[in-house]
């Protein structure tokens, strides 16, 4: 019994923490787009940080359950941009420039909690209270890190590919390539990562390792200051 009720607490501070960061990168993108001409994302209603504007209920709950989903896209008209190539790049960015941000803010926070034990309730009574501040503050932070190193990857329609079509000044059979397959090379990846989580093979999940790379230094720097 207290083993599904740490599941459900963890699956909660999960679910708590996704609709503190996704919007928040989502919004990103909206404010980039607005700030560069283009008012489009206001127009639809998405230049807010409300997390109902942003979620899609699919793949939200994929998000939840799986660690792999994706919010509604926010709508941009490149057309509007004051500067078409400079608009394209900053909204590509945006969310994941967000998400970096929020991960180097959170991770303090993090190590207080789930390293030195601060801010929890010394009582008995407050064990599963305690547990679902651990879990959040732990998923604030590899939450932020995750979605910044999967939205980099170079494939369509993560925000990597984009920042690659605003840079790229000639589209050749690499760039239609990407575009056309990169669908199933993202469901390679996972497929991989599911596959090397069951087998114990760690570098399998190729996500998870990058995640690792890009945390650690982050933790480290903040465990020098945090004493």
């Amino acid at each position: 019994m207290e083993r599904i009720i740490l599941t459900f607490v963890q699956y909660l501070a999960n679910f708590v923490a996704i609709i503190i960061v996704l919007p928040c990168h989502e919004f990103a993108h909206a404010f980039a787009a607005v700030k560069c001409g283009d008012d489009t994302p206001k127009l639809a209603g998405r230049y807010t940080l409300n997390p109902l504007a942003h979620f899609d209920p699919l793949g939200l709950a994929m998000l939840i359950l799986l660690r792999f989903g994706w919010a509604k896209p926010v709508p941009v008209n490149p057309n509007n941009f004051r500067d078409y190539k400079r608009g394209c790049v900053w909204v590509s960015i945006a969310g994941v420039l967000t998400n970096l941000v929020l991960a180097f803010l959170f991770c303090p926070l993090m190590i207080l909690v789930c390293e030195k034990y601060i801010f929890l309730i010394t009582a008995e009574w407050a064990t599963y209270i305690n547990y679902f501040v651990i879990y959040f503050f732990y998923a604030l932070y590899f939450i932020n890190v995750g979605l910044f190193v999967f939205n980099l990857l170079p494939l369509y329609p993560l925000d990597g590919f984009r920042l690659y079509d605003a840079l790229s000044t000639r589209k050749g059979k690499f760039y239609y390539y990407l575009r056309k397959y990169s669908g199933y090379i993202l469901l390679g990846i996972l497929l991989l990562g599911y596959i090397g989580d069951i087998v114990g093979v760690p570098w399998l999940d190729f996500i998870s390792v990058l995640i690792g790379y890009v945390s650690k230094p982050i933790a480290a720097f903040w465990r020098l200051i945090i004493k």
